[in-house]
This record gives C-alpha cells, sequence and structure tokens, in this order.
C-alpha cells in the first residue's frame, strides 16, 4: 500500500461513501437501535408486556452475537479506517480499499438479522459479515505496517480484530448446531480478545493525546507496561471465561483494575470534566477500572463458593466503558470530520450523562429481587434506546450531507 495524497473518495457516489467513518457509522447507528429494538422485545415478553418470539437463537446468545460482533465492530472499523492512516501517515484510504468490505458488512449484518426470526439465512449472514471482516482486516494490517513509525497500538489493534472474527467463525458453528461451548467461546473472544484490547488501547493512545490542550499544564502519561498489563489480562480473563475458570481471573483482574484506576486518575479526570467532549472519554475510561475491581470481587468470591453480581460487572464493562467510549469517541470523531467545532452540545452532553445513569441502572437490575429483574431491565434498555436514538436524530444527518467547511471528505 502506498502513501496517497489528496481525497480519493469517487466523484459521482454519495457522500456517505465519501470517507470510511460515514459509511460504517451510519451502519453502526442502525445496527445498534435495531439490535436493542430486538433485545426490548424479549425483554418486554419477558415482562408480560408483549407476545414471546421464536428467536433462531437462545435470546441471550442473539444479543450477545448482534451486540459484540455486529454493532460495537462496525463502529470500531469506522474509526480505526480513519484514525489509523494518521498514526502511521497516510492520507485516507481510497475508497476502492474498503468499500467492498463495507459492503459485505452491511448485507452480512443485514441478512443475520433476519436470520434471528427466519431459521436458515442466520448462517449466510455470518459468513457475509466475516468476509467483511476479514477485507477491513488486510487493510488496517497494511497501514500497520508502513513506514517506520511507533506502531505499537496500531498492530495490538490489528492483532485484537484477528482474534475477534474467531467470535463470527464461532457463531457459524452455533449456527450450524454447535452447543453452548461454542457460544461460550464466541461471546468471550468477542469480549475479551478484541473489544476490550481494542478499546483500551485506542484511549491509551488518544486520551492523553486529546487532553493536552484542554487541560493547562497537562503531562502525558501513556506507559507501556499498562497496555500490555491490561491486554494480556483481558487475554487471560476470557481464556478462563472459555473453559469454565472464571473463579481465578481475579488473580489478573485485580492487577488490571489498579493499573485502569491508575490511568485514570494520571489522566487527570477531574479537570477533564471541565470540557464535555473530553470529559466523555475520561469518564467512559473510569468504568473500566469499575468493571475490573467488579469482576475481581465476583471472582474472589467465587473462589469461596459464594455467587454474586450477577452480570453487573459485564454491564460495568458493556455500557458503562464501551457505551460511554464508543459515544465520546464517535462524536468527536464525526464532528471533527464534518468540519463542525470540536465541542459537545447540551443535548450531546445530556444524553451523555443520561448514559451514566442507564449504566448504573443496569448493574442494580442484578441486585434487585427476582420477580423485578425484567422491569429493571426494560428500563435500562428503553434507557438506552433513548439515548442513543436521540443521539443518532443529532449524528446520522451528519453522515448524509457534505462538510460544513467545503472540504472533501
Amino acid at each position: 500500500m502506498q502513501r496517497r495524497n489528496g481525497n480519493e473518495s469517487g466523484s459521482g457516489r454519495h457522500i456517505v461513501f465519501a470517507a470510511p467513518h460515514r459509511s460504517m457509522f451510519l451502519t453502526g447507528a442502525t445496527m445498534l437501535l435495531t439490535a436493542f429494538t430486538l433485545w426490548t422485545v424479549e425483554i418486554a415478553a419477558r415482562a408480560g408486556l408483549a407476545p414471546s418470539v421464536s428467536w433462531t437463537l437462545p435470546p441471550v446468545w442473539m444479543h450477545a452475537l448482534l451486540v459484540t460482533c455486529g454493532m460495537f465492530p462496525l463502529f470500531m472499523f469506522g474509526f480505526l479506517l480513519t484514525a489509523m492512516p494518521r498514526w502511521q501517515a497516510f492520507d485516507e484510504i481510497p475508497q476502492a480499499r474498503w468499500l467492498g468490505a463495507w459492503r459485505l458488512l452491511a448485507a452480512g449484518w443485514a441478512i443475520a438479522v433476519v436470520g434471528m426470526v427466519v431459521p436458515g439465512l442466520l448462517i449466510a449472514g455470518l459468513m457475509l459479515a466475516l468476509a467483511g471482516w476479514i477485507g477491513v482486516l488486510r487493510v488496517l494490517w497494511q497501514v500497520a505496517h508502513h513506514g517506520d513509525l511507533e506502531a505499537l497500538h496500531a498492530r495490538v489493534i490489528c492483532y485484537a480484530m484477528t482474534a475477534g472474527a474467531l467470535a463470527p467463525l464461532a457463531w457459524i458453528a452455533v449456527a450450524a448446531g454447535a452447543g453452548p461451548v461454542a457460544a461460550r467461546v464466541a461471546i468471550n473472544a468477542a469480549i475479551w480478545w478484541c473489544l476490550l484490547p481494542v478499546f483500551f488501547s485506542v484511549c491509551h493512545r488518544m486520551i492523553p493525546f486529546f487532553s493536552t490542550g484542554p487541560i493547562p499544564g497537562y503531562q502525558v502519561v501513556r506507559p507501556v507496561w499498562a497496555l500490555w498489563l491490561v491486554v494480556g489480562a483481558s487475554i487471560v480473563h476470557g481464556g478462563l471465561s472459555m473453559v469454565g475458570a472464571s473463579a481465578f481471573s481475579w488473580i489478573v483482574d485485580l492487577p488490571a483494575a489498579f493499573a485502569s484506576l491508575w490511568l485514570s486518575r494520571q489522566w487527570r479526570l477531574v479537570p477533564a470534566l471541565k470540557v464535555p467532549l473530553l470529559a466523555m472519554l475520561h469518564i467512559g475510561f473510569l468504568w473500566l477500572g469499575i468493571a475490573w475491581a467488579l469482576f475481581a470481587v465476583q471472582s474472589a468470591a467465587a473462589m469461596g463458593g459464594i455467587n454474586i453480581l450477577g452480570l453487573a460487572p459485564l454491564h460495568a464493562l458493556g455500557v458503562g466503558f464501551f457505551g460511554s467510549v464508543l459515544m465520546g469517541m464517535v462524536s468527536r470523531v464525526t464532528l471533527g470530520h464534518s468540519g463542525r467545532k470540536l465541542t459537545a452540545d447540551r443535548l450531546t452532553w445530556g444524553l451523555f450523562l443520561t448514559l451514566e445513569i442507564v449504566a448504573v441502572t443496569r448493574g442494580l437490575a442484578e441486585l434487585v429481587p427476582a420477580g423485578w429483574v425484567p422491569w429493571a431491565m426494560l428500563v435500562s434498555v428503553l434507557g438506552w434506546l433513548g439515548v442513543f436514538g436521540s443521539w443518532a436524530v443529532r449524528y446520522v444527518p451528519i453522515y448524509l450531507r457534505p462538510r460544513s467547511d467545503g472540504r472533501p471528505g
């Protein structure tokens, strides 16, 4: 791959294909709203408010598949295809390099969603989505190995995205009749070998960089040992969960919690609160330390035969860390790459703060009496849909319009 100068978005094509983040974020937003609408239907049925649906997969598996392999990766691909070339001194990636992969991803997940209620379509959809995943990986690997620049974060991310491809592959096996073991591999590979390493690596590289200007006297703290510790802990945690040995994960969860909380302090969370768009990333990152700590407590209790917290640690990670950082980072990229001012307006900041309430609510849903669980879950999922539905109304139209400053891309 050669360095490109200038924009090659392809004249005559719709503006949504002028840059990879536009089409990937648009598809990710569509997938987000679709996946959580389906999950709302399921939770409403559990609460007795809607008829039951005959899903082709167990509902929890369906939810895990659409969120961890469909929704989050689409946003990640959009971000990485935009940011990684800049990390490695590239200009925009030519449209021809990523558009085919996007088509496979979009078609694959559309078919897979229909396959949740129509038997026989799920495997075909997942195979197309996996082909699109591999297509994006080919581009990212070439960018990560370009030139002599420091490429640690880019290569760690590429390794994680490569490991993450195991998840849709395992889901294909599940759709073909494989049992719970394959589903457990798929879920843990997606979360612990892909999503967490990618999200953490991006935060490790970008939060100190974004903080340098807005926070007076800011000193960049980006220790490599923290990157290796947290990513390594995530890999080990995922492996232990795959083999049913989660009770031992506290051995890595505790150091990872310490490192994450230490970084949050070193990155100066409190001063960052004065700048909402930056605060969104800092607050989101704080959830990672909280999630690791909850996993450590849960694991240590399991060593003593005590089952506590349920899925609260997982949702502190998924809703708190992944969800908050997703909103903060995607909002920032959307504004910056559309020629708009890098400022979170009142709506965006208000939606983000509401998302934090949703994260807390989802964790508390694991602690209420059993009869109240479906209702507590319904409150949190409706909160999530309300937040991101409103976010989509604010941000999705930007992907369908030219840059406000008249520049291409």
